[in-house]
């Protein structure tokens, strides 16, 4: 098939599996991508592709790597960076050794530098593949940005593990302390080169979008698109780490972007351009293994000949055992770094056997894994075939399967056992937030100077009169942000909890009443657009405003329910 309509193709896929995923809610999205994927190629005359490894990874990786590291909370990333870095690298250093020396015990074909390959593989996580498994469920928030934090530096930890293991395997010589020398110079540069491209690229932007302002902000979101293959390809041509290039790029440039609160059309562009590469590369790359997936299966068991359970056993146990290193990392390497952050307040669940359990279930392999694999050299420099490069392949992919089967259905039986959490604590600030800036945008006004009604006495009543009415909607805000029982904690003590309750429904009925009439609001609009009284651009316009709106408010109508629903149960249970 060629290039152009593979590309498009499984673009299209990966689209149509998206739509599948909203209505098959109990099958994670990655794994519906990969049976896609493997229905489309098992038939003799299915679909077969062969990829070129080193385009693979330059392709895929450094937009999600950027990506990752543009999306993630910093101020939960350097809250929690002991236990995220104790992850992200103590565990992958663990994992790698651990592991490969496990691999190459229970597989003695299979070469040590290979194992340790396989093993590098393998260590990095997937975040986007737990988000999809977790989707409805109530993972801790700040157990979910360690996942994160964990899985924007594992996977170039891994990948440079990777290097060094291929590098081995191909000049056949390894030295601990000459890999260690060089790691800390790939690390250590590729973070500073990323850094430097980041700082450069926010500088310069913000030289030309100050004196253009934002009739520029597309060709800098296509800049923006672009820096992390420029980041990836100048970190390996200079020797250092390409993928921690692209990752400090993309967190130096969110941190630039803290200072461009007046540039709307970029800011909302940038969200959907990442929004949408996230989704396409993902998606694209599960999809290949699925494609892939046949070959692999057919390759392998016809190498193991009538032994066909011998390959899945082995996956098996790989998978097993990589969760039990996981497991044990957790509990004597992170656990105390874990509750210190407790305590110090910067996470509020505190570590226990069940939160252990579930972090050791989110260690799923995904998209990093297999563009690892699928990298792995076609041949040595001496023409011969790479050693066990197939079999490298198959475990590295029945691995993504098996931590997927396995955190699909253990993880949600976990967490439904962890204790109800009440309020997100992420919606709950955002929710202080939009008050304080009500309340600053009131105290603006009241700092307003009084017009001088002798000069203009009608221009200052009317002023007066804005400002009565503006002071007015903002307080009316206010109501409708603040919870009811909270901002009246101190009067509603003396009542009964039925009382209480009865305010709570009272509040929720008053928001979906107004989430109702913003999708009136919309309706109307569409109505008048198609009377031909308003044209495209300002249905836009109108429209954008009402989904903002509408976003906001169906998150705090989220948090109402549930609270409406927690304070119900607690009192059927003191009946």
């Amino acid at each position: 098939m060629h290039t152009i309509d593979l590309v498009l193709l499984v673009l299209l896929l990966g689209a149509l599996t998206g739509i599948a995923a909203r209505y098959l809610r109990a099958i994670p999205l990655p794994l519906i991508q990969i049976a896609l994927g493997a229905a489309l190629s098992w038939p003799q005359h299915g679909l077969h592709i062969r990829l070129d490894p080193t385009l693979f990874l330059a392709l895929f990786i450094p937009p999600l790597l950027f990506a990752d590291g543009w999306r993630i909370p910093k101020r939960e990333f350097f809250s929690l960076r002991r236990p995220i870095l104790r992850l992200a690298f103590g565990l992958v250093l663990f994992t790698v050794v651990g592991m490969g020396v496990l691999i190459h015990w229970l597989i003695p074909s299979m070469p040590l530098n290979v194992a340790f390959a396989l093993a590098a593989v393998i260590s990095p996580t997937d975040a986007v593949a737990v988000s999809a498994i977790t989707r409805g469920q109530a993972m801790p928030a700040k157990t979910l940005h360690v996942l994160q934090g964990e899985s924007l530096l594992n996977d170039a930890s891994g990948l440079v593990a990777l290097k060094f293991a291929v590098a081995a395997t191909l000049t056949g010589s390894f030295s601990w302390w000459g890999a260690g020398r060089e790691f800390l110079w790939v690390a250590l540069g590729g973070t500073a080169l990323g850094m430097l491209l980041g700082w450069g690229f926010g500088a310069a932007r913000e030289a030309v979008t100050r004196r253009v302002g934002d009739v520029a902000a597309t060709q800098m979101v296509l800049l923006l698109a672009l820096l992390p293959f420029a980041a990836y390809m100048l970190g390996e041509r200079i020797g250092v780490s390409g993928f921690l290039a692209a990752v400090a790029a993309g967190v130096t440039t969110n941190l630039a972007d803290l200072r461009r609160s007046e540039f709307i059309v970029e800011r909302m562009q940038t969200q959907g351009l990442w929004t949408m590469i996230e989704t396409a590369f993902n998606g694209a790359i599960f999809l290949l293994l699925g494609l892939q997936l046949p070959a692999i299966i057919d390759t392998t068991l016809s190498q193991a000949g009538g032994l066909w359970w011998q390959p899945l056993t082995q996956v098996l146990l790989i998978s097993v055992a990589l969760l039990g290193f996981r497991w044990v990392w957790l509990t004597l390497g992170v656990r105390g770094s874990l509750m210190r952050a407790h305590e110090a307040g910067r996470m509020a669940e505190r570590p226990s056997p069940l939160l252990t359990l579930a972090t050791t279930l989110a260690g799923i392999r995904g998209a990093i894994t297999l563009a690892g694999a699928l990298s792995v050299p076609l041949l040595l420099p001496d023409g011969t075939p790479f050693p066990a490069r197939e079999q490298l392949i198959f475990l590295a992919a029945g691995t993504i399967l098996c931590t997927l089967l396995i955190a699909s259905i253990g993880l949600p039986l976990v967490l439904r056992r962890l204790p109800p959490m009440g309020e997100p604590g992420a919606l709950r600030e955002e929710r202080l937030a939009r008050l304080a800036a009500c309340r600053a945008a009131i105290a603006h006004l009241a700092e307003e100077p009084v017009a001088d009604t002798a000069s203009d006495p009608a221009q200052a009543a009317w002023r007066q009169e804005a400002m009565g009415r503006l002071t007015q909607d903002y307080r009316k805000r206010i109501d409708l942000l603040e919870d009811p029982v909270e901002s009246h904690a101190p009067e509603l003590q003396a009542e009964a909890p039925e009382a209480v309750r009865q305010r709570r429904l009272r509040y929720l009925l008053e928001l979906e009443l107004r989430l109702q009439t913003l999708r009136v609001e919309r309706s109307a609009l569409y109505a008048e657009r198609q009377a031909q009284h308003i044209n495209d651009e300002s249905l836009r316009a109108l429209v954008g405003e009402i989904d903002l709106a509408e976003v906001s408010l169906r998150k705090r109508l989220a948090v109402a329910r549930s609270r409406t629903g927690q304070a119900g149960a607690a009192e059927d249970g003191k009946a």
